[in-house]
């Protein structure tokens, strides 16, 4: 059975930081590539950032800078470091992971809000 597990969200002041993390289980981890996606009230889901198996990593243009996405297959984790965080950055964050198809965690909500 495969499961992914995101955790780290919050309420977090404007200009603050968050770090989410995606545990996997029930999949050779290493093997997929993995996303952070987000979907904020009536709109539609859309990716943050994705990192492949090769570490290479990729990044929605309003994140950039400001997010890193990284991985430890070691311990089937993925990561987002979030700073700077923006009104606008609000949303359930979801972790993703591909391969011959996608398996979706079940989101963490981060509020960036004074």
């Amino acid at each position: 059975q495969v499961q992914l597990v995101e955790s780290g969200g919050g309420l977090v002041q404007p200009g603050g930081s968050l770090r989410l993390s995606c545990v996997a289980s029930g999949i050779k981890f290493s093997m997929y590539v993995m996303g952070w996606y987000r979907q904020a009230p009536g709109k539609q889901r859309e990716l943050v950032a994705t990192i492949p198996n090769d570490g290479s990593t990729n990044y929605v243009d309003s994140v950039k800078g400001r997010f890193t996405i990284s991985r430890d297959n070691a311990k089937n984790t993925v990561y987002l470091d979030m700073n700077s965080l923006k009104p606008e950055d609000t949303a359930v964050y979801y972790c993703k992971a591909q391969l011959l198809r996608a398996y979706w965690g079940q989101g963490t909500q981060v509020t960036v809000s004074s």
